[in-house]
């Protein structure tokens, strides 16, 4: 007989088992562990020839699902199983916070981003990375605490003072879908802030606590670059689940990434990963590539610390010009190739701040369903 027309025979009957140990052989991209091992599998429910399963992930993953519901029928299929329905959706849980702090009301996790140094692209990769995580279903604030040179009013396209409706808390500003506060949005944007440390972290703590943020999964903090007295105390202050470094590939660049993210171990905040900034050069004349900032140093940095590269993205003139335009570029072009990599960074953050603890401190309702 020839082989190419031989089929998988029909699984007779299937066990439950059978089917959870097919589950344990796919991998989430984003967790970097199998369905079963991440508690991904809910329910796995078997009469007869028929399986049905139930999938939450724990991360927004709203351009995912699909794909990852059809690999698992394509994986029971395989072993002969081809009646099998199965369901993937999302639940954002809260995680913990620093010890002796305690989660603001309406806000899940706070995920600080932070660099060792400036000019490395950290309030561009914070901006998308909200909008990345909202075009992925969830509710997301961003909060611009580079206090020194507030750059998210622009980058978002909104100004003027925030409201207040009841004198004592400020309404955040709407920009692209996402809740967004500034101490920008208080000044002019040529006025400079010269302030002494205590006055900006009070100012900081108070824009934190007194805005009125709704029903949030994840409100993204937008930090001074540098591992200072001014980061060290908001790190100590401000209840943070995870926190997210950004670098370039640049040896200079990595010394000083280096140094925050050992400023997140000593204030017992988990790094979630490393994003490497400007990796890569397109000339838009001739498409030849290079890496101009150096090679692979975010994977080497990562690899060291024993935290997850959560992707590299290049340098793109559009990003720039789509910053300084008021739409990012997650915004601008949702289904561009960049904004793809913002996406897929968005979903590896989330799913890697999933695997650590949750916190019992809230517990306020928010599912983000994604697939059936």
């Amino acid at each position: 007989m020839n082989n190419r027309f031989r089929t998988t025979p029909a699984m007779t009957q299937p066990t439950k088992e059978q089917v959870e140990r097919l589950l344990a052989e796919i991998i989430d991209p984003h967790t970097g562990q199998d369905l079963m091992a991440s508690a991904a599998v809910k329910g796995v429910g078997v009469d007869g020839g028929k399986v049905a399963i139930d999938i939450v992930l724990g991360y927004p993953a709203k351009t995912f699902v699909d794909a990852l519901a059809q690999q698992v029928r394509t994986k029971l299929a395989q072993a002969g199983i081809a009646d099998a329905a199965v369901g993937v959706t999302s639940r954002v849980f809260a995680h913990k916070v620093q010890k002796d702090l305690t989660p603001m009301p309406n806000v899940k996790n706070i995920i600080a981003v932070a660099s060792g140094k400036g000019g490395v692209g950290k309030s561009t990769t914070a901006a998308n990375l909200a909008l990345a995580l909202a075009a992925e279903g969830a509710n997301v604030g961003v909060l611009d605490a580079d206090i020194y040179g507030p750059s998210m009013p622009r980058m978002l396209g909104v100004s003027g003072k925030p409201d207040t409706k009841d004198g004592q808390r400020i309404e955040p500003k709407l920009a692209h879908g996402i809740q967004a506060m500034s101490i920008g949005f208080m000044i002019d944007e040529d006025t400079p802030m010269i302030w002494r440390g205590p006055m900006v972290t009070q100012a900081l703590t108070q824009l934190l606590n007194e805005t009125n943020w709704v029903d949030l999964d994840y409100l993204v903090i937008d930090l001074p670059p540098g591992t200072g007295d001014i980061q060290l105390t908001l790190c100590q202050r401000v209840p943070v689940s995870g926190a997210v470094i950004v670098t370039t590939p640049q040896d200079i660049a990595l010394l000083d990434a280096r140094k925050g993210l050992k400023m997140f171990e000593k204030v017992d905040v988990p790094v979630l990963g490393i994003v490497e900034n400007m990796a890569l050069h397109t000339c838009s004349n001739c498409g030849h590539t290079e890496h101009i900032f150096g090679e692979g140093g975010g994977a080497r940095m990562a690899a060291q610390y024993g935290v997850p590269l959560l992707g590299s993205l290049p340098l793109d003139i559009h990003i720039r010009e789509q910053g300084d335009g008021g739409t990012p570029t997650v915004a601008a072009d949702p289904t561009g190739a960049v904004a793809a990599l913002y996406r897929e960074i968005g979903r590896k953050t989330a799913a890697q701040l999933a695997l650590h603890a949750r916190s019992k401190a809230i517990a306020f309702p928010k599912i983000v369903i994604q697939n059936t």
